[in-house]
């Protein structure tokens, strides 16, 4: 069975998904330019809410980003070419990891897994045909790869579509809660929001998401449902693209379905005039890459939304160890909160104007999340800091999950500037629901 891994096929679908993940890749660079991604996220905001440990990592100053998108969206049309592929696709790997560390206020799962797939194409011999690295070096031209370079593929997406089924399984989402959320805020014809608004569509919509989340990479492996499980993506990823407006991530999604089909037939369809024969020079190989590189990283990927399970509190409540998880489009967030800053000298409390420097969508999306609340404290003291005050900083804060009643978030007794994040287990000033009984609030 291992053996099976090291063997040689023909190389077609690797080499289309080549071309598919540049040219997504190029119209989620250009696309976020062309519909004030890019100036809303990075331009206009005094700052980025970085990841933790990462706050040094801001925008360029003035327009920029602009020019960073541009870059990255030329580097990805290179990577579709297969034009200078390894530094091409290498610089593009660290323009969107500074991106996507830059910023989490539009947080997006797809963005997290372009950042995988760019990593994990760095080491596929993606360029071996039908590229111009190819054709200007003989010498690189190859007809096959080893088989586990499409099977990496298939255990990436298997890992995403299996931890976003089992994190659908909590009530909201069972009996239609946040599904009803979902459709509600969707305008679009009538008739359509008719259905729209019905109860008895949003837990069809949630189970339908359960089933298609939990089914298709295994019907997609059975060659007698593989046909219909692509037929079945098309219908769900285009519904997703039209009505929830996710940007390419249901296209990227589906780009993955050349990995299912044998790679004879990929050729046949899209590489008519590639050879049929592997010549007997080409043997397979990559051992040492899968063994030490592949084998480390998928226990990671599978370890990191397990990670949770690990924390004390509910994580949809906590939200610690929701990233990196696959927990997609799950829940809906609201919070309020203020800050209130004392003069650790006098006591005085000190007037510090929060939503003045941040944009609307930073504020409301900052007030639900227990990180970006103590990121935006630390901002406070850092910001007194330089006026030479030292300062507390406190917080009064309620969350409401999936538009239940309001409940407190933060213990408002804890000065959150003289606290450290704990990033692998329970930050106690967050507050369980139980917790605010217990303090007395």
């Amino acid at each position: 069975m291992i053996s099976r891994l090291f063997r040689p096929i023909d190389n077609a679908p690797l080499i289309l998904f080549r071309i598919f993940f540049g040219f997504l890749f190029a119209c989620e660079s250009f696309g976020a330019i062309a519909t004030g991604w890019v100036r809303e996220n990075f331009i206009s905001p005094e700052f980025t809410f970085s990841h933790i440990g990462l706050e040094w990592l801001q925008p360029l100053p003035g327009y920029g980003m602009y020019l960073y998108f541009v870059v990255m969206g030329c580097l990805s049309l290179m990577v579709m070419l297969g034009y200078r592929y390894r530094l091409s696709l290498g610089l593009l790997t660290v323009l969107w990891a500074g991106a996507y560390f830059m910023q989490k206020t539009s947080y997006n799962n797809h963005y997290y897994l372009l950042l995988l797939i760019a990593f994990i194409m760095l080491f596929l011999p993606a360029d071996s045909y039908a590229s111009v690295d190819a054709k200007q070096n003989p010498g690189l031209k190859r007809l096959s790869m080893p088989a586990w370079c499409s099977w990496v593929m298939i255990l990436q997406m298997g890992i995403v579509y299996f931890f976003a089924t089992v994190a659908k399984f909590y009530p909201d989402w069972l009996d239609g809660t946040y599904t009803g959320i979902l459709f509600s805020e969707i305008k679009t014809l009538p008739q359509i929001e008719k259905v729209f608004q019905n109860p008895t569509f949003h837990v069809f919509i949630a189970y339908a998401g359960i089933a298609f989340d939990g089914l298709i990479v295994p019907l997609l492996l059975w060659k007698r449902t593989r046909t219909l499980a692509v037929i079945a993506s098309l219908l769900f990823h285009i519904f997703n693209s039209v009505f929830l407006q996710i940007g390419i991530f249901p296209y990227f999604a589906l780009s993955f379905a050349v990995f299912f089909y044998p790679p004879e037939s990929i050729r046949a369809v899209f590489f008519k005039r590639k050879p049929t024969d592997v010549p007997r020079t080409e043997v397979a190989s990559g051992k040492s890459v899968f063994y030490w590189l592949f084998i480390p990283y998928f226990l990671i990927q599978l370890a990191l939304p397990l990670r949770h399970w690990l924390i004390k509190g509910d994580v949809l409540w906590t939200e610690e160890g929701h990233r990196l998880s696959w927990r997609m489009m799950l829940r809906d967030r609201y919070g309020l909160v203020t800050f209130r800053v004392i003069d650790k000298e006098n006591g005085n409390l000190l007037y510090y104007p929060v939503d003045k420097h941040m944009s609307q969508r930073q504020f409301h999306g900052m007030a639900a999340k227990p990180d970006m609340i103590w990121q935006m404290a630390q901002r406070i003291k850092a910001d007194y800091l330089q006026k030479g005050t030292e300062v507390s900083v406190y917080v009064n804060c309620h969350v409401s999950v999936n538009r239940k009643p309001l409940q407190p978030l933060i213990d408002p007794k804890v000065d959150l500037a003289a606290v450290n994040w704990d990033y692998f287990w329970h930050n106690d000033w967050v507050l369980l629901p139980d917790d605010s009984k217990a303090i007395g609030m």
